[in-house]
This record gives C-alpha cells, structure tokens and sequence, in this order.
C-alpha cells in the first residue's frame, strides 16, 4: 500500500497518519460521491427514489468487491468503457443533431458554438461568473498540477491497477491508453453537458444534464449504455472500497495482528469494506445534497489532503535528507493551511489555494528536515537498480497527447 512505502522511506509514523488520512477521504469524499452521482444518474433515467438508488448502488457494488475482487473490477472494465464510449459519442451526436434540425452534427456544433461561445471557453476571464471555479491562466500553471500529480502518481486505488498489471511496460501502456481516453471526455461528456443549456435549460441541478441528455438515446440503446453506466459506477465504487479494505486490513489490522492468517486478513476487510459502504450511504446526503455540482465538493474536500501528499512522495522519492519530521510537518501542514486559508481567504479559488498550500508545505518539509537530524537508517527503500527510462511507444504517445492538448487549447482559448 502507499503507506507501507511511507513507512519503508519515512518510519511508521507518517504511515498511521498518511492512512488515516486516505480511510477519511476515501469514505467520505471518494465513496459518498461515486454512490451520490451514480444515485442522480439512476434517478434521472429510471425514476427510481434517489435514496433508494444510494442504497441498490452501495450493496451490489459490497457484493461485487467482496466476490469478485480487483480482477473483476479490471476484467469488466474493459466491456463497459467500450460501451460508455461508443455509448457517449451516440450521446453527443443525437444532441448535437437535434440542435442542427435534422442538418446534421456539424450544424448542430456551429449552433451551439455560435449560441452559447462562453462555454467553449477553456481559460476563463476573471469577469467569467465561474472564474472562482476555474482561475484563468492560474489553473494550468498552478494547483491543476498537484491535483492530478496526486491523483494519477500516488493515489492507491491507481497504483493498486498499475502494480497488478505484468510489467513496467504494460503498466505504462495503460497509463497512455487512459491519457488518450482522457482526451474523449469533452466530446462524450462535455458537449452533451453544454447542449442541455439549450436542449434542457429548466433542470433542478447541472447534475442532471448529462442523464437527461441520454434519455434521447433509442430505448434499446439506452438500456445498454445505462447498464454500461451502472455498471462503472459499481465498479468504480468497488475499487474504491478495495482500497478501502487494503489500507485498512494491512495499515491497521495486520500492523496490530502480525500473527494473523490470510483468512482472518481477508475476512476483516471484507468486514472493513462493509463499514465503509454503510457510512458512504448514511453520508452521501448529507455531505452532497446541497451540492450544485459534487464534483466541486470531490475537487475543494480533496485539494485539503493532495499538497502535502505530492510534497511527502516528490521529497521521499528525490531528495534523501527528507525525513519523518518533514513528512509529518508537510502532511498536517496542509490539512491545517487549506482549512486557514479557506477560512481566512474565501474569495480564493480553491485550485489557487491548492497551489499555494503545496508551495506552503513544501516550504515546511525542507525546512523541518534540514533543522533536524537525518535518519538514514529508517529509510530502506533501494531505488539504485530502477529504471526510470521510458519507451518510444510511450514516449511518441506522450508526445501526441501533449500536441493534441496544445491544439485544443488554442482553438478554445
């Protein structure tokens, strides 16, 4: 797990911290929300009680990662990507046909560019009545960094897939494939989200576009892309309450229990996972229901955590001389700094303040390193024999990417 790396580099002490850190924002950030969106999605296509939904969506997803494991969440993924994708780009041109009158996509695209241009813009103006969300030119060369920095390098749940791939190379492989994946989402979400201003302009909630926007699918194809969707929401879920199990079972229970057999380890995760479940369907209202938009409370409740983790495994990866006073300092640091500023600043977008803590906490790392004494002899982690090299597959596809990117962001400036 990640804090048994934390414990191997910094000592045990950033460990207990760093995964009671991760257990809190799994369960009531990671698991409420997947369980609260997914619930909006069911709500919105089948009518079902959105409470009802949290309940079905929390236990098939508890049954599923019980049974079937991180291999059944990786083996189905493959079906219901495919699905989703080819499912959302349906999605997105049945809107955008509807708005061309039967003139086509292209139509449809150059109407809802012409009518509604603000939303195509990706770096927004500070007179944007959603600059607070999204800053301007301060989004890219800030916080965005260390919130996906955090997420993609040193969040379990992804390292977890990585570490059970075959290799290296394969691992770096699906790393890529999930970049170019990435580079879909404004065709297969985006854009059915900004043509439900036009196409659905009295919704209760910006949630709901999107569910809205499939109810325009064909009946027999909307029962495949809404089984698809259910089915990632479950599995996404899964994964997460896998992570859950993980941290706890081997950061808590077997630290606690060295003695303990396999059986008894997996049976006190599957009870930690059952935990876990109950107390993101008895949460996810209460933390979410206010919410316009849940991704906002993901990204704000998430940025508290992410500075300081980015600092403890960029310090203890590169820099010997980081040691345990620093990791700690880092890591309560910005929990502690995120909620001063937020208090003290509330005018300040959240994805400035995430930068801001980050260069905060990296500030108190060093510096509470080089003001005590260094402990080499916790540190056991040999990176002397790693290979940090890439391939030319994954390097030309890295290229590719970047260029794509350039590219969108010069149309849609």
């Amino acid at each position: 797990t990640m804090p048994q790396f934390l414990e191997q580099r910094y000592g045990t002490r950033i460990r207990t911290v760093m995964a009671v850190f991760w257990l809190g924002l799994y369960v009531f950030v990671n698991v409420t929300s997947i369980l609260w969106l997914g619930a909006v999605a069911v709500n919105q296509v089948t009518g079902i009680d959105q409470m009802t939904a949290v309940v079905l969506i929390g236990v098939f997803a508890l049954l599923y990662q019980l049974y079937g494991g991180l291999k059944a969440v990786a083996l189905t993924d493959i079906v219901q990507v495919t699905l989703l994708v080819l499912g959302g780009l349906f999605v997105a041109g049945l809107t955008l046909n509807q708005l061309g009158d039967g003139a086509g996509i292209i139509a449809g695209f150059n109407k809802l560019w012409q009518a509604q241009p603000g939303h195509f813009e990706m770096i927004l103006s500070k007179d944007n009545p959603f600059y607070k969300d999204l800053p301007g030119l301060s989004v890219l060369l800030g916080g965005l960094w260390i919130m996906n920095i955090s997420y993609w390098g040193f969040n379990q749940y992804i390292i977890q897939r990585a570490l059970a791939a075959k290799s290296i190379g394969e691992a770096q492989k699906g790393v890529l494939f999930a970049a170019f994946l990435k580079l879909l989402m404004p065709v297969i979400v985006v854009l059915p989200g900004i043509a439900a201003v036009m196409l659905a302009p009295n919704l209760d909630k910006p949630d709901q576009a999107y569910p809205t926007m499939m109810r325009m699918l064909p009946t027999g194809v909307l029962g495949l892309v809404f089984a698809a969707l259910v089915a990632a929401i479950v599995a996404s879920l899964a994964s997460k309450i896998n992570s859950v199990a993980t941290i706890f079972t081997l950061d808590f229970y077997a630290k606690r229990n060295p003695d303990a057999d396999q059986a008894k380890l997996v049976r006190v995760g599957r009870l930690a996972a059952v935990v876990a479940v109950v107390l993101g369907i008895l949460t996810a209202k209460p933390l979410l229901g206010s919410f316009d938009q849940a991704f906002q409370y993901i990204q704000e409740y998430t940025g508290f955590f992410t500075p300081g983790i980015v600092v403890i495994f960029m310090l203890g990866l590169f820099w010997k001389r980081a040691n345990e006073a620093g990791a700690l300092s880092a890591a309560i640091g910005s929990f502690v700094l995120s909620i001063a500023l937020k208090l003290a600043w509330p005018a300040l977008p959240f994805i400035d303040r995430v930068g801001l803590v980050f260069l905060l906490a990296l500030a108190l790392a060093v510096g509470v390193s080089l003001l005590t004494p260094a402990a080499p002899q916790k540190d056991i982690i040999n990176t002397r024999d790693v290979d940090y090299r890439t391939g030319g597959v994954f390097n030309l596809g890295a290229v590719a990417v970047i260029a794509i990117l350039v590219a969108l962001y010069a149309v849609f400036w």
